[in-house]
């Protein structure tokens, strides 16, 4: 049996349970599987509204197992959506002036390489000299500013990526309609109660699973009293677990050509076709080998991924980048070939 054999095997048993879930859902199903925005809507209330449940009821469970399960599929997709299928891989440029600064930042893991690879994205987009020169000077005044952060810089920019997958998934793609404001409101006022401290009653230091709410506060809330930090905490958690909901659910919903959605086994051999084989398998490995070393040391896989995780918040970097200078809803989809 080949490779592409034993994935249609695989996601056979998901396709089966989804006919079966449209045939019990009827003329609902039907609505939903032939508009997309009403369908992408239903997404993200579903997806800010697990969220939201997730930060406020088992906050640390989701911190430590979030990572863990779902952060290598959602590199996958950023990976897919911000780099391949706008064909930046195609381009020795784009792997100079984009993808050299985020092999600086693998090592270093800090934001100013990101910026750098920001300000590669203005170098090779397509756009007009005057917006070019003004986007460098921005990238330029902002690299200054997280130097002279230092390590606060990369806590902020911890938190404001989850919120850039947010307003990528907003400037996805023009729409017919006004729907896709219905889970940017929810968002928006989830996050504002629980930095207001609506939340502010619940046990967090109730179940508890991988790193302690104290080391948590000590990473993404450093200095502040214990009030807010852990409003900082339960943001970032809600906020995460948005994010992998934007890349693993809503951005691949908006970029699709069709209308309709696919079934799970067109979606894999599609994965395969654009990524090859061989990563595929590689990124496959990574998710299940991420799991087993949980199985054995929960805190340890999870730092492990988050530290290799870090090329991924600049890649978004150089997105918005392209975005903001060509003016594409589609990132960087129009950029040239080098």
């Amino acid at each position: 049996m080949d490779a592409l054999a034993l994935v249609d095997a695989a996601a056979s048993p998901a396709d089966l349970v989804r006919r079966r879930l449209l045939r019990a859902f009827g003329p609902i199903a039907g609505k939903l599987a032939a508009d997309r925005e009403t369908r992408v809507a239903v997404m993200g209330v579903s997806v800010v509204l697990s969220a939201l449940l997730g930060a406020v009821t088992l906050p640390l469970w989701v911190l430590a197992l979030g990572p863990v399960l779902l952060g290598v599929p959602h590199l996958v997709a950023d990976i897919r959506y911000l780099w391949i299928r706008p064909g930046l891989h195609l381009r020795p440029t784009a792997w100079l002036l984009i993808g050299g600064p985020m092999l600086a930042g693998l090592v270093t893991g800090r934001l100013v390489a990101g910026l750098f690879s920001a300000a590669g994205a203005v170098m090779i987009a397509r756009t007009s000299l005057r917006r070019r020169l003004l986007a460098l000077t921005v990238v330029a005044a902002l690299a200054y500013v997280a130097e002279i952060a230092g390590a606060l810089a990369d806590v902020i920019f911890a938190h404001a990526h989850n919120l850039i997958a947010v307003g990528l998934w907003w400037a996805w793609r023009p729409r017919r309609g006004r729907a896709h404001t219905i889970p940017l409101v929810l968002f928006a006022l989830a996050s504002v109660a629980l930095v207001a401290g609506l939340a502010d009653a619940l046990p967090v230091q109730g179940a508890s699973l991988g790193p302690s709410l104290r080391y948590h506060a000590s990473v993404l809330a450093p200095g502040l009293d214990a009030t807010w930090s852990t409003r900082l905490v339960l943001f970032f958690c809600f906020a995460q677990s948005v994010h992998y909901g934007v890349w693993l659910r809503l951005v691949p919903e908006e970029d699709r050509e069709r209308e309709t959605p696919r079934t799970f086994r067109a979606s894999a051999r599609q994965l395969i076709e654009e990524m090859g084989l061989w990563p595929f398998a590689v990124a496959l490995f990574a998710c299940v080998g991420i799991v087993v070393w949980a199985v054995f040391d929960l805190g340890m896989a999870r730092h492990g991924y988050l530290r290799f995780a870090v090329f991924h918040g600049q890649l978004e970097l150089a997105a918005v980048a392209l975005f903001a200078v060509q003016g594409s809803a589609r990132v960087a989809r129009s950029a040239p070939p080098a």
